[in-house]
Order: C-alpha cells, then sequence, then structure tokens
C-alpha cells in the first residue's frame, strides 16, 4: 500500500518556523521528485516548492529565500523547512510524488494544517 504522510505542521506566530515531514512507503520513493503544495482557506493552491531525485530544488516566488526543501534517502522522507512565516503563510500542506513517465501514478498525503496567527 502506497502511503505519503505529512507531519509536523501546528500553530506557530508570526516570524516563527516549523519544520514539515513527508514520508513514503510503498513506492520507490527516492526516485520520484517530490513537491509541496498548499491550499489556503480560501481555497487557493499553489506549489510551493520541489526538490528532484537528484536533490535540486525549485520554489515559489511567495517562498523563497524563507523556506527550504530537503530528503533524506535512508528515511524515505522529504521535509520543508519554513522559517520566517507569515499570515498569508496558513494552509494545509500537502506533498505528492511527481511522475518520471506518463504511467506512473502520483500520490497525495493527507495534508498537514500549518496556521500562521499571534
Amino acid at each position: 500500500q502506497v502511503q505519503l504522510v505529512e507531519s509536523g505542521g501546528g500553530l506557530v506566530q508570526p516570524g516563527g518556523s516549523l519544520r514539515l515531514s513527508c514520508a513514503g512507503s510503498g513506492i520507490a520513493f527516492n526516485n520520484y521528485p517530490i513537491a509541496w503544495y498548499r491550499r489556503t482557506p480560501e481555497k487557493q493552491s499553489e506549489l510551493v516548492a520541489l526538490i528532484t531525485s537528484g536533490a535540486l530544488t525549485n520554489y515559489s516566488d511567495s517562498v523563497q529565500g524563507r523556506f527550504a526543501i530537503s530528503r533524506d534517502n535512508a528515511k524515505n522522507t522529504v521535509y520543508l523547512q519554513m522559517n520566517s512565516l507569515k499570515p498569508e503563510d496558513t494552509a494545509v500542506y500537502y506533498c505528492k510524488n511527481l511522475r518520471n513517465h506518463p504511467w506512473e501514478i502520483e500520490y497525495w498525503g493527507q495534508g498537514t494544517q500549518v496556521t500562521v496567527s499571534s
């Protein structure tokens, strides 16, 4: 059974930090690019960051310089370090594997809530 499980969300004050984790099982997790998405309370979805199997990274303009994505292949886990958090970062954060080939399946985790508020 394929599972992508996010964790690490919570309530944090503006300017604070959180580290999200995405743990994969049931697939060759380390062979896939992994992306973090978020869905705001206003139902806006955004690709926040991604990391390739070779650890190349890319970020949305809204988080560039504040967030850092990384992966630990020994643990089949991708992390999203979020610093200098703002209220507009409030969202449910999801991770997903990105297919390398058209026949592969992409899986979503269940999401983890991040709330930035004083």
